[in-house]
Formats: structure tokens, C-alpha cells, sequence
């Protein structure tokens, strides 16, 4: 298995060396400012999915159907160690129809299942599946059912011969947490490329004037879509915790000290399978703390950064696992200062295996949070000259994501 894998580690290095080998050799002696952007073009056009994400086929890929309960949709997601699955529709051509994650299906019916006066559901459950039969209702509605919510993510793929370049723009012009491999000739899920899959793919471009000219600016001088931080103390409770995480609809939350108002950790939606991983935690969770919560993971290890380590995550960008031994400990976040660059951000996220860093201040105090959806934002169009045409590969995968160029501008139908 070591070997494969090193194997699958050589190859990539391959394409990606190829890849930034011929886009030298095209803009050899050409520093232009506005050519960067052909560049990176050029750069992400060939890198294939197919060579540059190899955990693509590391497992089978789970899928929900339409007419599924929530409360057996948790219990597959879980029992597969699944994060998040494709719904499937039968009775369409294409089946796929959207994608729903773990963390959302729970926070949900927990949501729901707090009554209107807010004291909580009547009599103590043990378990969220013991919760859920309690509360028929909650747990028998249906997948198709959630749409109505607007708890679905849209369902946007790749083929397997499509490149690094036509996931970024699926990325950069809709929320989706990924993007799933489709298989033309099967017409099925065979896997996802994450998006820090895609920034430790663009991180390989280090020193190349297109990057360095965007990634080397301080963060500072960036706006991002979350400018501020949701935030709960330590000494609250879990619910509350996991309510604020479910309001705020997005993948993490800080964990502050109230008197000092210093980043002491984090509640993520990969943490939210700890409530079936253990019914002590579920069954107290409006008494527990969160700060208790957060030191859950400090018997755990730190494992080895060795190779293993590098290639069982990079294999990992083609799976979505609910336990993911490589994301940092709930009380030990990944941060980063205004005064660090794009770069240093990039690495840190990458280099942690972590979605996301909290910008703070000299106090540790959170003042903003960085996601990946964020950074991969500053190496897609608009940021790419508009002018660009890029042939028939640039125009098919614009029309994919819904836009389009009119009179040497970007226009999105959304």
C-alpha cells in the first residue's frame, strides 16, 4: 500500500512539473503584468483531474435517494463514515440531483427538535437516534423534504478528462463544498475534489510571477465574503454551541474566553459526528461546556509528519470521511494575522489540513475568519483578465458554470 501510494505521489509530481515546465516555456521573457493571468490559465489547463488527485477512487462513494428519512440518511452517512453523500433522483436521465452533508442533517434535527419554548424535548434521550424515534416527525421527513430549506448544496461535476481549471471555476462561481467526479460512462459518482485538494494543487506553483503576484499580498489587502467571525465562550454549552454553528451556516465557529475574549479553539461541522461517536457527550450536551469539549481530542496523538501522513491527506482530498485523523484538534485552530500573506495562509491551511484560519489580532483575539472557498476566490475570474478567450475548453467550462464573455466581460447568469 506504501508503495502504491508512493507511486500515485510520483505521478502527480509529474504532471504538475509538465504543467509548469510548458507554461515557462510559453511566456519565456514575458513579464507583462496583465499575462499572468494567461498564465494561470495555461497553468491549470493542464493539470487533469484524472493524474492529479489520487485518492479519487479510494472508496465507494455513499449516495441518498430522494425519498430517504433524515434519520436514515444520518445513520448511513455515519455507518459509511461518509461527511456528505450525492441525492440521487431515479426517475431522472441524471440522476444526481444535489449534495447534503452529515453535519447539516444533525444540526438540523436538532434545530427542529427543541421545542417552541425552548426548555428542550421532554424527558432525556440517550442518543440522537433514540431522539429521533421519539420524534417521528423530525426523523421520518424525507430527503426531497429538506430542499424546501434550502439545506441542499447544488450538484455541479467533473469528468474525469476535465482539469484543474474547470474545478476552480466551479468553485469560485457557486457553494459547493466539492465537486464530484462523475463517470460519463457509468454515469456515477466515483469521487470529489475538495478544495484543499485545490489549493495544495496551486500551491505547487510557488515562485511562478502569475502566483507570487497574487499570493504574496498581505491579507490585509484582500476583502473576503466572511468579514467577521461567529463566535461562542467557553464556558457555554454544546447546544448552544451547535445552534450558533447551525444559524451561522458556515463550517466553524470560534471558541473564545469571556474575560479575555482570546481564541482558546473551534466547533466545526467535521466535529458534529462526536454527538453518535459518543451518547454521553449528546446526552449532556446542554450542560457540558464547550471548552470541555474542545480538550475531547487531547488523548488523541499527534501523528507523525511523515510521507504517510502527506500522502494519506493528499489521498484523502478524493474522499469525504466524517473521521478525518488529519484536521488539527478542536483547541488547537489553525490563525493567521492580517499581516501575513495569502501564501502564509495557504500553507498553513494546507499544511494543517484544515478548511479554514482564523484571522486574529496580537491578542489571539478573532477578527475575521479565512476559508478555502476565500482563497481559491483570489485565483479565479474576475481576477483573471476577462479579455482571456481561451478556446473551446475556457467557453464549455464557462457555459458549465453559467457564464459567460460579452464585449471582453465576465457575465454569470446568477
Amino acid at each position: 500500500m506504501a508503495d502504491t501510494r508512493r507511486a500515485d505521489l510520483r505521478q502527480l509530481e509529474d504532471v504538475l512539473k509538465e504543467a509548469e515546465d510548458t507554461t515557462r516555456a510559453d511566456h519565456v521573457g514575458n513579464s507583462s503584468e496583465h499575462d499572468y493571468a494567461t498564465a494561470l490559465q495555461l497553468f491549470l489547463d493542464r493539470i487533469p483531474i484524472n493524474n492529479s488527485i489520487p485518492g479519487i477512487r479510494n472508496a465507494p462513494v455513499v449516495e441518498l435517494r430522494t425519498g430517504d428519512s433524515v434519520k436514515d440518511a444520518i445513520e448511513l452517512l455515519y455507518t459509511k463514515n461518509a461527511l456528505g453523500a450525492p441525492i440521487t433522483d431515479v426517475s431522472d436521465r441524471f440522476p444526481y440531483i444535489g449534495f447534503l452533508d452529515f453535519a447539516t442533517l444533525v444540526l438540523w434535527s436538532l434545530e427542529k427538535c427543541v421545542p417552541i419554548d425552548g426548555h428542550g424535548e421532554t424527558g432525556k434521550s440517550s442518543s440522537l437516534m433514540s431522539l429521533l424515534k421519539k420524534k417521528p416527525e423530525i426523523g421520518n421527513t424525507k430527503i426531497w423534504e429538506l430542499a424546501k430549506s434550502f439545506l441542499w448544496n447544488p450538484f455541479f461535476a467533473v469528468h474525469l478528462e476535465d482539469t484543474l481549471f474547470h474545478v476552480l471555476l466551479l468553485f469560485s462561481k457557486h457553494r459547493v463544498q466539492v465537486v464530484p467526479i462523475v463517470d460519463q460512462s457509468h454515469i456515477r459518482v466515483i469521487g470529489f475534489v475538495t478544495q484543499i485538494a485545490v489549493i495544495q494543487l496551486l500551491l505547487r506553483s510557488d515562485g511562478l510571477a502569475w502566483f507570487d503576484s497574487i499570493a504574496e499580498k498581505p491579507l490585509a489587502e484582500f476583502r473576503f465574503e466572511n468579514e467577521s467571525v461567529s463566535c461562542v465562550y467557553g464556558d457555554e454549552s454544546i447546544a448552544e454551541a451547535l445552534r450558533i454553528l447551525f444559524k451561522s451556516r458556515i463550517r466553524a465557529i470560534a471558541v473564545i474566553d469571556r474575560q479575555t475574549r482570546r481564541l482558546i479553539g473551534c466547533v466545526r461541522n467535521s466535529d458534529v459526528y462526536l454527538l453518535m461517536e459518543n451518547d454521553k457527550i449528546f446526552h449532556d450536551r446542554k450542560t457540558m461546556t464547550v471548552e470541555e469539549f474542545i480538550h475531547i481530542e487531547t488523548n488523541n496523538v499527534d501523528h507523525d509528519p511523515t510521507i504517510e501522513r502527506d500522502m494519506g491527506a493528499l489521498l484523502s482530498a478524493g474522499v469525504l470521511e466524517l473521521r478525518n485523523k488529519y484536521l488539527p484538534r478542536m483547541d488547537s485552530p489553525v490563525t493567521n494575522k492580517k499581516t501575513d500573506t495569502l501564501k502564509q495562509a495557504m500553507k498553513n491551511v494546507a499544511g494543517t489540513k484544515s478548511d479554514f484560519s482564523f484571522q486574529v489580532d496580537d491578542l489571539q483575539r478573532p477578527q475575521g475568519i479565512l476559508t478555502s472557498r476565500d482563497i481559491i476566490l483570489q485565483f479565479a475570474p474576475p481576477s483573471m483578465n476577462s479579455n482571456i478567450d481561451g478556446g473551446g475548453f475556457f467557453e464549455l467550462a464557462l457555459e458549465r458554470t453559467g457564464c459567460q464573455i460579452e464585449g471582453g466581460n465576465l457575465v454569470c447568469d446568477h
